[in-house]
């Protein structure tokens, strides 16, 4: 059977519009008005008046009811995973229950198994209360006996085909092994922190493949950190299919700003998302469940708390997609690091802008990245030219489990290589400090002090060594080195690729003081990866002193300067 093309590559103007995001599709009408007739006589038992569902639920959803329930064609559906992205207090789990319930009374296999799982116990509980609560307003009494409800389990039955939907948590333990007829993942964004989730939503793929009518579906809110891990795979599979640029079964509903909403502001300007005029187009349900005036209220309290709390705010109410987790301890420079992205830089374009090149290096051991960062000196303009990579070996994926599908990200992107092999990720930087020198533009490579002698020595293999080579004092000597970092950023001239992996890194840090000076730390940001960034601010310190470049000498022996001693 020839799959639906459920591109929607127009959504721009049609959420500009304020029209629907769903592409016109050859739906079983008969079928999509048996299950929406089902879904909106059901009523919202936490509602003065408990109205029903086909009144109280926004087009958008029920027209979502209409194409889960009228893709059956010929035994099979074609729309498999609706992709749900859509800001908080739009309905999300009390619409998700509805549409389960929906799923259970309309299901024909016996003894099938649905499920709607929940990424915390509060959700789950909240999501079978509002089933439950369903049950109970049905007021000819038709739901109460055609369903059986165990609230010990949060399981409820069909007495008729035996079937049952359970709410439960995510966990493994639920969900490995299972071959359910239908499934519903709330809270995607939440469901992915667990290291597990990419293999689970593997699992239960796998599980649902034998049952050809069978459903995963997936309601999020964005995500209040930057994308990583599960959450991102699923939402760069649904902006690709939304976008036409890839094909499949997954339905992408995605409620999120175009481009020219989202881009960052100038300094001392307001970003366009700001403006209420506009939230109505990532607010389907607004004058239901939530209203603009309320939205306006709220995001008051958000400005006066700052800027971390603003775009916490904004990731959870207009699904504004977070590139750098701003914290109140953070790094100066991080208010001006998105702006000064330019991602048409690549280490090509910096070493052919570049007069002089100095090279970071920083981290390096089991539990830590290898970090690399090239900052050149524009010939033209003397503007700074960063760009970054880093190396994990396969041990940190072991040992920071919670990090591991973030990593995966970076190596996928091509910011960070995850080796196996000890020694191969010196061998990688050593050539990529080898390329840089054959331009004749390298200046100077420098390296924390504590713990480098297989850097050196991989370096002198390559005949960078001698007075080359600079220990960089870290701790609170390296204060210059970050003052520099975020005046330069705030001057607009300092540039960078672009990367996430930086973007992570910056977000990462924290800035503590120390007598007159500040520091940053690994051991003040926790466990969370600053490497590369260490890096970085090891080559401001280089390019501080205005180097000129040096032609490669030959060495028979390398020594050490120490910088700042």
């Amino acid at each position: 059977m020839t799959a639906w093309n459920l591109s929607c590559p127009d959504w721009e103007s049609r959420i500009r519009a304020g029209r629907s995001l769903i592409p016109a599709l050859p739906l079983d009408r008969a079928a999509a008005a048996r299950g929406l007739g089902i879904f909106d006589k059901l009523r919202l038992p936490d509602v003065p008046g408990k109205p029903a569902m086909g009144e109280a639920a926004g087009e958008w959803f029920r027209e979502i009811v209409e194409v889960l329930f009228g893709s059956m064609i010929g035994g099979e559906r074609m729309v498999r995973e609706p992709f749900l992205l859509v800001p908080k207090k739009n309905s999300k789990t009390s619409g998700g229950a509805a549409l389960m319930l929906t799923a259970l009374l309309l299901n024909e296999r016996p003894r099938a198994e649905l499920l709607f799982v929940g990424p915390t116990k509060m959700v789950a509980d909240l999501a079978f209360s509002q089933a439950i609560g369903m049950i109970e307003a049905d007021e000819e009494g038709f739901l109460g006996k055609r369903l059986h409800v165990q609230e010990h389990v949060k399981q409820i039955t069909d007495r008729r085909t035996k079937a049952k939907l359970l709410i439960k948590t995510f966990d493994s333990s639920v969900l490995t092994g299972v071959k359910p007829a239908a499934v519903l993942l709330d809270e995607l964004h939440e469901i992915a922190r667990n290291a597990a989730a990419a293999r689970i939503i593997g699992q239960i793929r796998g599980g649902m493949l034998p049952n050809p009518e069978a459903f995963l579906a997936f309601i999020t809110t964005q995500s209040d950190e930057p994308p990583s891990g599960a959450f991102r795979a699923e939402l760069m599979a649904a902006r690709a299919i939304r976008d036409g640029r890839a094909s499949g079964k997954m339905l992408p509903v995605l409620y999120e700003f175009p481009a020219e909403y989202i881009q960052p502001a100038a300094l001392g300007e307001t970003p366009r998302w700001a403006d209420p005029s506009i939230w109505w187009m990532v607010n389907p349900n607004r004058d239901r469940s939530i209203t603009i005036a309320r939205l306006e209220e709220d995001y008051e309290k958000a400005t006066l708390a700052g800027e971390e709390e603003i775009r916490r705010w904004a990731s959870q109410h207009l699904n504004l997609e977070i590139g750098l987790a701003l914290r109140s301890d953070r790094w100066a420079g991080a208010d001006f690091w998105e702006r000064q992205a330019d991602p048409l830089l690549t280490l090509e374009s910096i070493l052919e802008r570049s007069e002089v090149v100095c090279i970071g290096i920083d981290g390096g051991g089991l539990d830590d990245l290898l970090g690399l960062a090239v900052l050149g000196r524009d010939a033209k303009t003397r503007d700074w030219l960063l760009w970054c990579h880093a190396w994990a070996h396969t041990s940190v994926l072991d040992r920071r489990k919670s990090e591991a599908p973030r990593l995966k990200d970076f190596d996928a992107r091509g910011d960070l290589t995850i080796v196996t092999e000890l020694g191969e990720d010196i061998r990688d930087l050593a050539q990529i400090c080898a390329t840089v020198d054959e331009t004749g533009k390298l200046a100077m490579v420098g390296l924390d002090p504590m713990g480098i002698g297989a850097v050196v020595d991989a370096l002198a293999e390559k005949n960078i060594a001698g007075d080359r080579v600079v220990g960089v004092t870290q701790g609170w000597k390296l204060t210059g080195a970050i003052k520099t970092g975020e005046r330069k950023l705030a001057e607009g001239t300092l540039w960078h690729c672009g990367q996430t992996l930086m973007a992570w890194c910056v977000g990462n840090a924290r800035v503590e003081p120390k007598g007159n000076a500040i520091v940053i730390t690994k051991q003040a940001s926790g466990t969370a990866k600053i490497d590369p960034l260490m890096a970085s601010l090891n080559g401001i310190s280089l390019m501080s002193t205005n180097p000129e470049a040096q032609p490669p000498p030959f060495y028979e022996r390398h020594g050490l300067l120490v910088l700042g001693q």
